[in-house]
């Protein structure tokens, strides 16, 4: 299957989610986050914190809060079982914290294919921002494997 580079440009829906405390909390423990910023109210406002700061890489947890998540591969005709996470850049332009609102919003910047289609990649950037004001860029790709390739 060939992906169409008519996509590139293309927007999915935007989805706003909250980060919680407590989610930030467990999520900095799994990720061995020790300093008391990342799970104490009280070290991350000495610190000059307003809340618990957003770990960096939370934001892609975040992401995947999109209740349409799926949807994108689906609308293109993308069979998930073909489906591989190839990368993840993040490139950060505000401080995000405990309680705020947070909006995503995607977009494809580039398709291609290797070893003569038998994979395709989709780069797409998500711009998550905070009342309208830029937080980060998620760049992330998304390989697909053609089941039909020779293994």
């Amino acid at each position: 299957m060939a992906i169409d580079p008519a996509i590139i440009g293309s927007r999915t829906p935007e989805f706003s989610t909250r980060a919680e405390r407590g989610r930030l909390r467990f999520f900095a423990q799994a990720t061995g986050q020790t300093e008391a910023v990342h799970t104490d109210l009280a070290a991350a406002e000495a610190a000059g914190h307003r809340d618990l700061p957003v770990p960096p890489t939370f934001l892609f947890c975040l992401e995947m809060d999109n209740p349409d998540r799926g949807k994108f591969l689906t609308d293109l005709g993308i069979d998930v079982r073909t489906v591989l996470h190839g990368g993840q850049q993040f490139t950060y332009h505000a401080q995000a914290y405990a309680g705020d609102t947070l909006t995503f919003s995607t977009e494809v910047k580039d398709v291609y294919a290797k070893k003569g289609g038998a994979l395709e990649f989709i780069v797409r950037d998500t711009h998550v921002t905070r009342d309208g004001e830029p937080i980060a860029t998620l760049t992330g790709t998304i390989v697909v494997r053609d089941p039909k390739a020779a293994k």
